[in-house]
């Protein structure tokens, strides 16, 4: 099947150098806000690629929970697939886009894991049944039908029936602290505005901008 005719031209606007704030994380902060200022529907989302020691690259997209200068943070269960591959080899690329901004922000870094207190911290935000779902759910494990799932669920339920829901062993947060972005405005005709940061190796804090070919 032919996709020719699904095409659009990106007419919200332009991106110069002029326009870009010295730190990559300031700049992102200011598109960021401004996604969620113009409502974009979860904002948050991102795709996390990782790749293992068989070089097969994987994708999938969660959510961002936290964001600061020593990097972008999400969780997950340890014994996932992400979390495998990032063990395997820990660099992982992110990407954001905002289709109705015409935007899209690529950040490649170092992956972590966070502490545990930090985990903690995160764990006891969620919901109960989210903090729940993270005892069910052995991530990525193949398992035999979704009514399993669900017994597992009303078990943990009986078993923490006191309200007080542990942090999993298995389960907490990656922070990919980044050595380069890329900031995407779409353009018309396809000319878009590119822009990367990348670490200057001899300054631990500095970034070179570049403007890069659509």
């Amino acid at each position: 099947m032919d996709l020719f005719e699904y095409r659009k031209e990106y007419l919200a606007g332009g991106l110069s150098r002029k326009d870009l704030k010295d730190s990559p994380f300031e700049q992102f902060g200011e598109w960021f806000k401004h996604a969620c200022d113009c409502s974009v529907d979860e904002p948050n989302a991102m795709s996390v690629s990782t790749v293992g020691k068989d070089g097969v690259p994987s994708s999938r997209i969660v959510l961002l929970k936290s964001w600061r200068e020593d990097g972008f943070v999400f969780y997950t269960n340890y014994t996932s697939r992400k979390a495998r591959e990032i063990g395997e080899n820990p660099r992982a690329a992110l990407l954001f886009f905002w289709p109705t901004l015409e935007r899209q922000i690529r950040i490649v870094g170092d992956v972590k894991k966070v502490s545990v207190a930090e985990s903690l911290r995160y764990f006891l935000s969620r919901p109960s049944g989210s903090r729940l779902g993270a005892w069910v759910s052995h991530q990525s494990s193949i398992i035999s039908s979704r009514s399993l799932l669900e017994m597992k669920f009303e078990e943990m339920k009986r078993k923490f029936s006191d309200g007080k829901i542990p942090l999993p062993d298995f389960w907490g947060g990656f922070r990919v602290e980044p050595n380069e972005f890329e900031f995407w405005q779409g353009r018309e005709s396809r000319l878009h505005d590119r822009f990367r940061y990348s670490r200057c190796p001899e300054e631990k804090t500095g970034w070179k901008i570049s403007r890069l070919a659509p």
